[in-house]
């Protein structure tokens, strides 16, 4: 399978998806950020927030991940790197919305920039952070790379959501992209109440 995986990585190009353009997420400051998130891996869950996560969002991940296991991962990264202890929230529906839009859920998905994963992060990031490029295709260090990314723009754009989109995109000043991911987050919003929250519609700001 390990020989197969740079194959496979070639062969399944994120056609349609609304990838990171080859310029993104290139911000010197970003790799402390990621770091940081990569050497604090732990997830720290609420029980019962947790729980009442995986019962909204379960059932509506199963057609587009029908292994269970790679499904319930999935929920659990998304869940503890929205809440990480000590760093600005990110609502998990937002999370899962940008899943949806830049791999359709696919782990294995490349696009022709180069970005790699459920989040489509930038190839450079693993030699980067000393670790192996393969790991893009893992499931928690995709989504929790794909998390410090998201949560650095949002700090520096004060939680504006609409346009730390798109610098994750590399889509600065267009709202294209940001539109999209937002539209797509109504539909798994139904749980970002949970937790510390902030308060959505303050966050999705239009793109000036």
């Amino acid at each position: 399978m390990r020989k197969l995986l740079p194959l496979l990585l070639v062969l399944l190009p994120a056609l349609g998806f609304a990838a990171p353009t080859a310029d993104a997420q290139r911000e010197p400051e970003l790799k402390s950020a990621v770091q940081h998130a990569i050497n604090q891996a732990e997830c720290f869950e609420d029980q019962y927030e947790s729980a009442v996560w995986y019962k909204m969002m379960e059932p509506r991940l199963r057609k587009r991940v029908p292994d269970r296991e790679e499904r319930m991962d999935i929920l659990k990264t998304v869940f503890c790197e929205a809440n990480r202890p000590g760093e600005p929230r990110i609502p998990p529906g937002l999370v899962m919305a940008i899943i949806e839009i830049e791999s359709n859920f696919n782990r294995y998905a490349v696009s022709y920039a180069g970005a790699v994963g459920l989040m489509q992060v930038m190839p450079f990031w693993p030699e980067s952070l000393g670790m192996r490029r393969h790991q893009l295709i893992r499931t928690p260090e995709n989504i929790r790379m794909g998390c410090a990314i998201l949560r650095y723009y949002m700090k520096r754009e004060k939680q504006n959501i609409a346009r730390a989109l798109a610098r994750y995109n590399g889509s600065t000043g267009k709202r294209w992209y940001s539109d999209k991911v937002i539209d797509q987050w109504t539909r798994w919003n139904g749980a970002d109440d949970l937790g510390a929250g902030v308060e959505r519609h303050a966050e999705a700001k239009p793109v000036r």
